[in-house]
Order: C-alpha cells, then structure tokens, then sequence
C-alpha cells in the first residue's frame, strides 16, 4: 500500500499555510457541538437551528462574495458544488444523528473518525494519493490519539446496526471529502463555499417544511449564537477546509482534521465546565505529533528538492 506520490510537491510554505488552515478549520467545526448544546438550551431544536445556521451563512458568503465571482463558474460546477452540499452533507448528518439511535456518543465519535483510514484505503485502491511510509505512520498514531482520546468502545456498547450505520456515515465523508477536493478545483474558496453552504441551507429548508418545524430563535441570545454557528462553524470552517485541502489532498486533510475533537473537548472544558482528563491531553498530543511529523517530512522533501 505505501508509495511514492508522484504528485507535484507544494512548497513548505504552501503546505505550512494549507495545514494551519485545516487546523483552522477543525477548531472551527470543533466549536458545532458546544454552540448546537447552548443553541438547544436557548430554545431552539436541532433541525431549525441547522437550517437558520445555513442560510444566515449564504447571506454572509453572497454578501463577501461579489456577485460576477459567483456567477463566473459554469452551471455544470455550480450545480456539483450545489448537490455535492445539498446531498452529501445532508445525508452525512442525517446517517450521523440516526446511529445516535443505537450508539452511544462516545462509541459513535470513535467509529465516525475512523474515515482517514476509510480515506486513506480508497485512496491507495484509486491511485489518487499514494500512502505514503511518513503518511501511514502518521495516519495510525493520528487514529491512536483518537481512541486513547473518546477511548475505545466496549463490545457491550456495539449494537451491531448502530454500528454499520456509523461506519457508513464515516465511509460517506471519506467519499465526500474526494468528490469536494474535485469539485472545488479551479473555484475560489468564498466561491465554493457559497454554493456548498446554499446548497446544505436548500436541503434544510426542504426538511424544515416537510417537518412543519421551521422555527424562529425566540430571543437574542438565541440569534446570536446562530450567528455563531453561521460564522464560526460554517463560513470559516468551510472556507478554510477547502483552502487547505486543494493543497493537501483528502489523505493529508483527513489526517490533519483528526485534531477537531480535541478542540470539542477542550471547548467542553472550558466553556460547558466538563472535567479534564488524562486521556484528552495525551491523546490530544498524539494527534499533533500526527500532524507535526507529515509538516516535518513535507518541509524536508521541499528542502531537498530545493537544494538539487
């Protein structure tokens, strides 16, 4: 399985910048589950949080965005990037939030973040990233710091249909991640994140009329966090992610993202006063180390490549 990437190497400055964005971006989406238990305190359910949080984020992007930048890409492109949010994420998060049914959260963040190595897998098969020795080391102690992190399911805990549920919803962002690094190429981040972030909102509000629950934050407080979730958690997080990843590829990103329930955790501490443990910081390091050794061999290929 591991291989030589054959693909142009970015320099070490591109790659440092594109894996600060990717950190970015998982603190960034880190942040969704500690807003989403202030938003659901304030009042609000899930589904017309979600909704207001997708639309309140298109306006900001329409509003960020000039107009002649979106309508400069082609229909078919749009109209990928417009599915791509519509139905991919859509279906992410509902397959998501169904395995809650059978699992409980902790086993259900252990198997959703098994994707690098369902991303890792279909990448190796399709010859689109090679796996690199660095990137294997990197992907298994990434994986490590996860289960010493959220710590390994038990086998009383394995419902066996919340689990193929939860593997599916790992499997699906694996495939997700591939199908937006193709998509986005060529297009601005503001650009792609545009359609992405419309296409998630029309999806949202499709459900929320379905549903008959489109309902209105009830105070300021309420809104503001929506905004919150708009622009922390959607604009951001997604600008970001797709900046990075059209350096990194979906190998390297997914690894990179591994970092984003560390950051959940230490919101949860900070900010819901959940109590510290041991196997945060430490797994939380080994997920750096991850991140740290692809920028050190990254930068030293640069660096020979540069000197020959």
């Amino acid at each position: 399985m591991c291989g030589v990437d054959s693909s142009p190497m970015p320099s070490s400055r591109d790659v440092t910048r594109a894996t600060a964005l990717i950190v970015l971006s998982s603190c960034s989406f880190g942040s969704l589950t500690t807003l989403t238990v202030f938003v659901r305190e304030s009042g609000l359910s899930i589904l017309p949080a979600m909704l207001w949080r997708y639309l309140l984020a298109a306006v900001v992007l329409a509003t960020i965005v000039r107009r002649s930048a979106i309508t400069s890409i082609g229909s078919k492109q749009a109209l990928r990037l417009l599915l791509i949010g519509g139905c991919g994420q859509a279906v992410i998060t509902y397959v998501s939030l169904l395995a809650l049914d059978y699992l409980p959260v902790g086993a259900l963040a252990f198997l959703f973040y098994t994707y690098p190595a369902w991303v890792a897998v279909m990448a190796a098969i399709t010859g689109r990233d090679a796996l690199t020795a660095t990137r294997l080391i990197a992907l298994v102690v990434a994986m490590s710091g996860i289960a010493v992190m959220i710590g390994a399911p038990s086998a009383a805990s394995l419902n066996t249909t919340g689990v193929l549920i939860a593997l599916g919803s790992a499997i699906l962002f694996a495939l997700y991640l591939p199908a937006l690094n193709e998509a986005q190429r060529g297009i601005p981040p503001l650009v792609s994140t545009f359609y992405l972030v419309t296409g998630v909102s029309l999806s949202f509000l499709l459900a929320g009329v379905f549903t008959r629950t489109i309902d209105v934050p009830p105070s300021l407080s309420s809104w503001a966090l929506v905004a919150g979730l708009a622009l922390v958690s959607t604009v951001i997080a997604f600008v970001s992610l797709i900046a990075g990843l059209r350096i990194l590829g979906p190998l390297r990103t997914s690894i990179i993202g591994t970092t984003e329930p560390f950051f959940t955790a230490v919101l949860g501490i900070v900010l819901l006063r959940e109590r510290p443990t041991l196997a945060t910081f430490v797994g939380g390091a080994m997920i750096a180390g991850a991140v740290l050794l692809l920028q050190w061999k990254t930068s030293t290929q640069a660096e020979v490549e540069s000197a020959s």
